[in-house]
Parts: C-alpha cells; sequence; structure tokens
C-alpha cells in the first residue's frame, strides 16, 4: 500500500489528534499512525487504509526540568532534535534510525534501541508518564512528570511495540541522563562463536562497558565517562582482552558504531530480521543462520548485541524464494528455543512467500483481547499484526 497517496491529517495539539481519531470513528474509517515513517516496513503491511494521521505535528518541548532530570515532549518531535534541546543530558537511547529522523513516539511504538540497550534499556525504561488517544478520540494518561511518580496503569509498557495498533501517543515524559564527556571503544576481533565468551570476561570486569556488540568480525566495548575515566576504563580492558583487542579513537569510533547502525537499517533489495535470543545460544543461531544462507546461496550479515541477545540480520543477494528460505528456516530454529524473529524491511516479493511473523505465541488471545478493548472495530494499523489479528 501506498500511504503517499492517502488523505492525511497532520494535528499540531492533543485536541486536533483526538478529533482525528474521534471524526475517523464516525466516518468508519481505516487509520495508519505515522511519524518520520522511518519504520513502516516492519511486522505485516498495512493494508487498505482509508486515512494516515501524521504525528509529526506534535513535536513541542512540553517541559523540561534538568534538576528533575525529566522532560516532557510531543510524540512527533525526532529523538535527534530533542537531544539538541538538552543541557548537558541526553535521552539514553541510540537506536539506528534516529539519525534518519525517528520520533520518540515511533521509538516508542516500535520498542526500538540501539547498542546502549544493555545498560539503559529501550524507550519504555525511560519512559515516567504518557497521553495516549485512543481509536475513538478517547484521551488517556498514565504516570506523571517525577520519576518516582506511580499512578495507574502502566500505558508506556502497553503501547511500547505496539506498532500503531492500540493507538496513538501524543506525548510522552521521559527520564533525562547525563551526557558523557567522552566516549571510547575497544575492538576485539574474534569470530561470532566466541563473541559471548570474550564478552563475559568485560562484564565480569568492574570496567561497565555500556555496550557490547558483535559487528563485522569484531566484538565492539564502548565505554563513558569522562576524557580520562573512559581511557583509563578502555585500556584496562585493552589488557584484559590481549593482542586481539584495539583501542578505537574519534573517527575510527564512530565509523565502527555506523557501520553497526547501517547494517541494521538495511537497504534498498535487502530483507532485515530481528530475533531476541538467549545471549549464550549466539553461537547455535549464528551457525544455523550461516548454514542457510550458503544452502540458498544468499549473503547474510549479522551484528548483535550480545549481553542482551538481540540479533539483527541482513540478507542480500540471491532471490525472493532464497531470502523467504533463511527468513523461515532460521526462525524455525530458534522458535524451538523460545526465540522469535520479526521482519523489519524486506526484498520485493518476500511478503507473498513467508509470513512476517511467525506462529502465533501464547500470548496472542490476550493481545487479541487488548485490541478488542482499545480499538474493537480494528481500524488502526489494519493488517500490522497479521495473521494474529
Amino acid at each position: 500500500m501506498r500511504t503517499g497517496d492517502l488523505p492525511t491529517i497532520r494535528p499540531t495539539d492533543l485536541a486536533q489528534a483526538r478529533d482525528a481519531l474521534r471524526d475517523a470513528t464516525r466516518a468508519g474509517q481505516r487509520v495508519l499512525l505515522r511519524g518520520a515513517g522511518t519504520a513502516q516496513s516492519w511486522g505485516a503491511p498495512v493494508r487498505e487504509a482509508d486515512l494516515v494521521v501524521d504525528t509529526t505535528g506534535l513535536d513541542n518541548l512540553v517541559a523540561y526540568n534538568p534538576a528533575d532530570m525529566t522532560v516532557a515532549v510531543g510524540a512527533g518531535m525526532p529523538l535527534a532534535k530533542l537531544q539538541q534541546s538538552l543541557d548537558g543530558q541526553r535521552v539514553a537511547l541510540d537506536a539506528a534510525r534516529v539519525t534518519d529522523g525517528a520520533t520518540v513516539g515511533g521509538l516508542l511504538a516500535t520498542a526500538d534501541a540501539g547498542p546502549v540497550r544493555a545498560t539503559y534499556g529501550t524507550l519504555r525504561d525511560l519512559v515516567i508518564g504518557v497521553i495516549v488517544v485512543l481509536a475513538d478520540g478517547t484521551v488517556a494518561r498514565s504516570g506523571g512528570h517525577v520519576i518516582k511518580n506511580v499512578a495507574g496503569y502502566d500505558l508506556a509498557k502497553l503501547f511500547t511495540g505496539s506498532l500503531g495498533a492500540f493507538g496513538l501517543v501524543a506525548e510522552i515524559v521521559l527520564r533525562v541522563h547525563p551526557a558523557p564527556e567522552a566516549t571510547a571503544t575497544l575492538a576485539v576481533a574474534c569470530e561470532v562463536g566466541t563473541a559471548f565468551d570474550r564478552a563475559r570476561t568485560l562484564l565480569d570486569s568492574p570496567l561497565e562497558p555500556v555496550a557490547l556488540d558483535w559487528h563485522a568480525g569484531r566484538l565492539l566495548a564502548r565505554f563513558e565517562g569522562t576524557a580520562s575515566g573512559a581511557q583509563t576504563r578502555v585500556r584496562k580492558a585493552a589488557e584484559l582482552a590481549g593482542a586481539d583487542g584495539v583501542v578505537l579513537e574519534g573517527e575510527e569510533e564512530d565509523a565502527a558504531w555506523t557501520s553497526l547502525a547501517d547494517l541494521v537499517r538495511g537497504a534498498e533489495g535487502e530483507t532485515v530480521m530481528r530475533a531476541g535470543t538467549r545471549p549464550d545460544e549466539l553461537p547455535i543461531h549464528a551457525a544455523a543462520l550461516e548454514a542457510l544462507a550458503a544452502e540458498y546461496d544468499v549473503t547474510a550479515r549479522l551484528t548483535t548485541s550480545v549481553g542482551v541477545g538481540v540479533q539483527t540480520v541482513a540478507l542480500s543477494g540471491g532471490d525472493p524464494a532464497g531470502h523467504a528460505a533463511v527468513v523461515a528456516g532460521w526462525r524455525e530454529a530458534l522458535l524451538a528455543s523460545g526465540a522469535s524473529v520479526t521482519l523489519h524491511r524486506r526484498i520485493v516479493g518476500l511478503d507473498d512467500l513467508v509470513p512476517s511473523w511467525g506462529p502465533a505465541p501464547a500470548t496472542v488471545p490476550l493481545l487479541q483481547s487488548i485490541k478488542k478493548q482499545l480499538d474493537p472495530e480494528h481500524r488502526l494499523a489494519p493488517g500490522r499484526f497479521a495473521p494474529w489479528f
């Protein structure tokens, strides 16, 4: 479906967002909620929508309290823009899509995160308050503007990863952290099969890397803090790693993490899938992926947040049938150990060969019940979670 051909409404405040969804309900319209559009290919394709509600007009800075370490923003604000508004502080999230203009609300709705997820988690772990608009225009709130606030049902967690199927996220209150003065990265050459063991050595040390990712034949360990503190810890980490460890600085360090982000985003003509697994099962799953890619003449590039077990794979080369066989085969292998695989990007023709979602998990009846309560007519993001609901 080409969303550019659909009528579009771009509310600029909560009242307009409420009215847009209320009026769509009265007209019986099916609605696609869209921010910057950087994750529209995630999950199953949305089909037969009648209207796009563009959230990028909800981009105001509502309140910023540096002393309380909180900031409230419209969900349509790009995270990169928000970061520039903070004084010596940051939202501790470095998802690959941030440089593409991903919005705060979109990052919550996709449950996306980057390498520092190992320390700070995803956006859901930083949200302390949220305002949402349900399918019929009902406005709901939870949380507040202080970190220790506990008020009502935690809507932020409910909407995390909902991909626009439960309602529109209008405003978010976030916890912020001090911005580091400096970063330093240790690159340890190793095969993916031994990456977990090498990472465990660093995790068992008192050096506290904020990110541990395996990418392009190297384990990357990022350290943050004061200039002297980051340098001291990365050099001690290099001593632990021995001859295989190299300290990256400046442009070389930036290039390593940019390369990782490029793989996660993917490119035209690639299929990108993300998996959540047990961290210690990385060698098994990497070997299975390599065997499948070789069997179907497809190139598979893998990067993984080693200590967390979040793996992203970019498939290129071959044809749609080959991509479909690798996706289906790897998904089957991971499901046997309780893991999951989600499509984030696909080669043309893939949707006709393999589903975007795997077999329904045991939680699907619960998700269906929530969907029925929040969007009983199934008008929001129709088809996004097909065939589950």
